[in-house]
């Protein structure tokens, strides 16, 4: 039998068993603080108990020498003791037998139960429990006695060792501060939570007994009970399970079930807040309710039952009094919100109009401003130097090779130094400035598509390239404040799932694509010699004593180097290496006498090896290999230590592979021009004007991918708490976009695929507080130092050329490598594309396919690969001058599949676009719920038209959307005779 709701916990990963917009809501949503949901109390708002530790107490040794030990223990998962093995098992899935539970529930009907019990030490609480008039003096005090005896505990940590119980309480009381300091030293301790209190269950069979003896109490206020437990922790439950010797093992049995009964969170607030026996029962038959039973012979009664990757939600299991605990349109909100994520239609308060000119960006400069001294002290983390590290490797990688492009591009008008110079200026000024400064700064594919046609155009028409693109730069940054003060980043909430994979999915190939194609191009620079080819063959030639090549007449090798050697008629030749040859006299000849051939494969090595070991180590967090913290540290350090590797083995090799430059002198890459651009230069002055056509395109790329992105980073499932800035960021990429192009640097924007890296580098996950839990995310690391630091550390890379010029390129085309597949891999359309290659039966357990046919998700993929496709073809092609319009074409695109996908469809597959009418806030809150008996439950929620209601069915079948008119409602009163119901409707009886 397992524990209810264990039966759901075959979806692989937390991301794949809630609906699309249950993870990705709109920009802006703010979750609950608390990054673990372990607990619904917490999901709702309920005030959440202190975690509670149980352990069992089991009477061994009857009828020699009695003692207690502790065989047991669970916070949500049983470790059970390993005797033989002297350990504790590992975390799993409890089982009990369902004949325990139910001896368990007579003998608590039968038993003694006290709430609320005032009993402040354990020989109070001994003697209230031994208390019953069924026990005779010598009895009670028999049993006193050994209740009091100290229990047997395995400590395991760096030592295992054991703390042994006394026969002889008595006696041992002057070394009652042992068991306690053992207690303290329990590293157990450490992985429990402050507030966290302890259950104590003890079982055993006892000879003198002649019926059972069962107790169950709940302390009025916890209280340590000495050594009785293994961790000096207060104890809010107690409960004594005990009596004459049976067949098997029952008592034990029942102790366990006991102990199962207190791991389940929604018996445990019921136990916490019982009055009576009554209340208590209740809870334990609720629950026995909500058990799964295995059919013997079907399993392994010895197997145990791995923990789940993640656990269900159980907000269908909550008691009545805990859906009370709110207000009943809170708890209807709360549910509504489970179901669907975020309400459809409400908008994020960094998206609300204000209805006044730079309204938005007033609004995010004073909510930003109260969190901006907390930016710079949430960096105080180790976490945050790894960040920095990696991030800074990244971007200067990412400078120089969008630097090298750009010089090609321009004809050296652009290059490496101003890529530097930029991404210093600009991304420091944004990290100081900006309202989400998570963001990186950088030059990104699309742009240098526009740059690329911007000086083909002046070249064309013989114009001034610089003037020129200073004037569509003013102008860019003109249409942005445009922008800005009209509020139009609003426009936002259009951005759906759809749009956002379609330009995440682009630049994460954009990412792959250079990287690989960076490191094929390797095997041109530095080609691969073979057997026929023409840079083939090195030969060493002798001349005579005269200075002439004569003919070699020995035909006979006499030492091993002469096996080498051989008569080719009219030259002394011999296929010796350069080095031995020029040592013997002789001299090189031939095509691949100065080549190695061995640069290309090691490159090739280094490529493969920093990705995999990036991969590998970002993924030994999760394995069962090293301590928590090394695992941890390993998993942060993971780009970091890869790149290290990738040197290591460079430098032991020591072959001449190409590494990475940097510039060393700081002056334009164009001779004779200065830092600041001539507006004019040899242009006509109308040209300033005719700027603006050009710039309007660039304008539209700006926003999208600047907003794209933006939005993708402040996504819910991220769980920021300082809030996002849309306004604010726009403003800030306007105004260095007036900079750069005045002092003819590269224009930047948010770089989604590095963006993404550093929000992943800077992720805060619990620690695991319940044994065998995973640790849980929290959110990000929200802060501006890293950032800051990155960029700076980028600007004085000029001076850092002796350090860097020993880092090889092919390391860093790896690392290039893994952020695309990073990026790629963590967005939904990625699974729906190998879906398509998976057969029904082997494909994973994804909500969305319980609910939405195969062949809708299969089309709506489809047309995603479809518009993916053109976006690579428009921005390889010439007519890459459109591609701004394409990238706002999607959002079209994406409004037209309503004509082909149902609401409820999308809803799985997408997010609900927002209506041109905005839906007033009152009319959001309602949502109405009636319980249909057995089947489910109904779901009503007020929707975009005045006068209709959308209800959706929860039970054991698919979801079921209805649509009622307001005539209809007057119907229903007539359904069940005017019925009670939450709300003023009347309660459906049957689903018809």
């Amino acid at each position: 039998m397992k524990l209810p709701g264990q039966e759901e916990s075959d979806v692989s990963s937390a991301y794949e068993n809630v609906p699309t917009g249950e993870l990705d809501s709109g920009p802006g949503s703010r979750p609950s603080p608390s990054g673990s949901s372990d607990t619904d109390s917490r999901e709702l708002g309920v005030t959440k108990d202190p975690l509670l530790f149980i352990q069992l107490n089991e009477l061994m040794g009857w009828p020699k020498a009695l003692e207690w030990r502790e065989t047991g223990r669970w916070v949500l998962f049983e470790e059970k003791l390993e005797v033989g093995a002297g350990r504790w098992s590992a975390p799993h899935v409890p089982t009990v037998a369902l004949p325990s539970l139910q001896k368990l529930r007579s003998l608590l009907a039968e038993g003694l139960v006290l709430l609320d019990c005032p009993a402040r030490s354990l020989l109070e609480l001994v003697e209230q429990v031994t208390g019953v008039e069924s026990l005779s003096p010598e009895l009670r005090e028999h049993l006193q006695s050994l209740l009091l005896q100290r229990p047997q505990h395995l400590i395991q940590g760096t030592d295992t060792r054991l703390c042994w119980g006394s026969a002889h309480p008595r006696e041992a009381s002057h070394d009652e501060e042992a068991p306690l300091k053992e207690q303290r030293q329990n590293p157990l301790r450490k992985k429990l939570p402050p507030g966290a209190e302890v259950g104590a269950v003890l079982a055993g069979e006892l000879g003198f007994l002649a019926q059972p003896l069962g107790a169950f109490v709940r302390l009025r206020d916890p209280v340590v009970l000495g050594p009785l437990t293994e961790v000096s922790l207060p104890s809010r439950f107690f409960c004594l399970l005990l009596g004459p010797p049976t067949l098997g093992r029952s008592y034990r049995e029942m102790g366990r079930a006991v102990a199962i009964l207190l791991s389940d969170p929604q018996f445990q607030w019921s136990a916490r807040r019982a009055s009576s026996l009554h209340d208590l029962l209740a809870a334990l038959d609720a629950f026995l309710e909500e058990v799964t039973v295995l059919p013997p012979g079907r399993w392994d009664p010895t197997a145990r039952i791995s923990p789940p990757k993640c656990l269900p939600s159980q907000h269908k299991r909550l008691p009545l009094q805990m859906q009370e605990a709110k207000s009943p349109s809170a708890w209807r909100r709360a549910r509504f919100e489970h179901r669907r994520g975020h309400l459809p239609h409400e908008p994020s308060p960094e998206l609300q109009r204000t209805g006044r000119l730079f309204g938005g960006l007033v609004q995010d400069v004073r909510r930003k401003a109260s969190w901006y001294p907390s930016d710079f002290l949430d960096a105080l983390h180790p976490q945050c130097l790894s960040a920095v590290l990696y991030i800074y490797l990244a971007t200067i990688t990412n400078a120089i090779t969008f630097g090298g492009l750009l010089g090609e591009a321009t004809d050296g008008a652009q290059g490496v130094l101003e890529s530097f110079l930029g991404t210093a200026v600009a991304g420091a000024a944004f990290c100081l400035m900006a309202g989400q400064p998570l963001t990186i700064l950088s030059s990104t594919g699309p742009v240098l598509v526009f740059e690329r046609l911007l000086f083909s155009f002046s070249r064309d028409y013989s114009l001034d390239y610089l003037p020129f693109r200073l004037w569509v730069g003013i102008w860019v940054a003109t249409f942005c404040l445009v922008l800005v003060a009209t509020e139009a980043s609003v426009l936002v909430r259009y951005f759906t799932r759809f749009t956002e994979e379609g330009f995440c999915a682009l630049i994460s190939l954009i990412f792959i694509y250079d990287a690989v194609s960076k490191m094929l191009s390797l095997t041109y620079a530095y080609p691969i010699q073979r057997p026929g080819s023409p840079a083939y063959g090195c030969f060493c030639q002798y001349p005579d004593p005269g200075g002439n090549e004569s003919q070699w007449t020995r035909t006979k090798p006499k030492d091993r180097d002469d096996i080498l050697s051989m008569d080719l008629g009219l030259v002394n030749a011999s296929l010796l290496p350069p080095p031995e040859c020029a040592r013997r006299g002789g001299h090189p000849r031939g095509p691949g006498c100065h080549t190695v051939p061995d640069i290309a494969f090691l490159s090739l090595l280094l490529f493969l090896t920093s990705f995999f070991f990036a991969v590998a180590l970002k993924h030994v967090k999760t394995s069962r290999f090293f301590p928590s913290v090394v695992r941890k540290v390993l998993s942060d350090f993971s780009s970091v230590l890869a790149i290290l590797l990738g040197c290591g083995l460079d430098a032991f090799l020591g072959l001449a592979t190409p590494k990475l430059m940097v510039p060393k002198e700081f002056k334009p890459t164009l001779p004779g021009r200065g830092w600041l651009v001539s507006p004019f230069g040899a242009n006509p002055w109308w040209l300033s004007v005719a700027a603006a056509l050009p710039a309007l395109l660039l304008s539209i790329l700006i926003f999208m991918d600047q907003q794209i992105t933006a939005v993708i980073l402040n996504r819910a499932e991220y769980r920021l708490q300082k809030g996002a800035g849309f306004h604010l960021d726009l403003f800030c990429v306007a105004v260095l976009m007036l900079l750069t192009s005045a002092l003819g640097l590269p224009w930047y924007v948010s770089a989604t695929v590095i963006s993404l890296a550093h929000m992943d580098s800077l992720r805060r996950e619990s620690r695991a507080c319940a044994l065998g839990e995973p640790p849980s995310f929290l959110g990000i690391r929200e802060q501006r130092l890293t950032g800051l630091m990155v960029f700076l550390l980028t600007g004085i890379s000029v001076f850092l050329a002796p350090v860097l010029k020993f880092i090889p390129m092919p390391v860093l085309y790896g690392i290039f490598l893994y952020m695309g597949v990073a990026a790629i891999s963590s967005i939904q359309f990625t699974k729906r594309v190998q879906l398509l290659l998976m057969p029904a039966k082997h494909q994973p357990d994804l909500l969305l396919l319980r609910h939405v046919p195969l062949s809708r998700v299969h089309l709506f993929t489809a047309i995603q690969l479809v518009c993916l496709g053109l976006l690579w073809i428009v921005k390889s092609t010439p007519a890459a001058i459109i591609f701004p319009i394409m990238l706002l074409g999607l959002v079209g695109v994406r409004k037209a599949l309503e004509w082909v996908f149902s609401p409820q469809e999308l809803l799985w597959l997408d997010e609900l676009m927002p209506e041109k009418k905005s839906i007033p806030e009152k009319r959001l809150a309602p949502e109405y719920s009636f319980s249909a008996t057995g089947v489910g439950v109904w779901e009503w929620s007020l929707q975009e038209t005045e006068h209709e209601f959308t209800g959706v069915y929860s039970g054991s079948q698919d979801i079921v959307g209805l649509s009622l008119n307001c005539q209809m409602l007057n119907q229903l009163g007539t359904w069940n005779n005017g019925s009670r119901l939450e709300g003023s409707w009347p309660r459906l009886q049957s689903p018809s």
